[in-house]
């Protein structure tokens, strides 16, 4: 009964996974202006990423933008960071 009902929440998780949006040139250059606007004057964002199927929010200010790993550097809260690949945002 157990694996029946673990079973059930996977069919159900499954159907909520989205597949992951394609990003065009032009929406790739905005990105950049936006967030180094945002880095420049210490502006507050709010990013949506995509991980494993599934969509959600980040809200932070950029830190530091890494573009040899491409990576994002958020602070989130006071002297908590989080780094966020440039492929996970959509």
């Amino acid at each position: 009964m157990p694996e029946l009902i673990k079973a059930q929440r996977d069919l159900w998780t499954d159907q909520e996974r989205i597949i992951k949006p394609i990003i065009d040139e032009y929406e790739k250059v905005e990105f950049d202006q936006r967030t180094f606007y945002a880095m420049e004057f210490n502006l507050s964002v709010k990013i949506t990423m995509w991980s494993n199927g599934f969509a959600f929010d980040i809200t932070g200010h950029i830190h530091y933008i890494d573009s040899i790993s491409d990576q994002l550097r958020i602070e989130l809260l006071e002297g908590e960071f989080r780094r966020i690949n440039f492929e996970d945002v959509i």
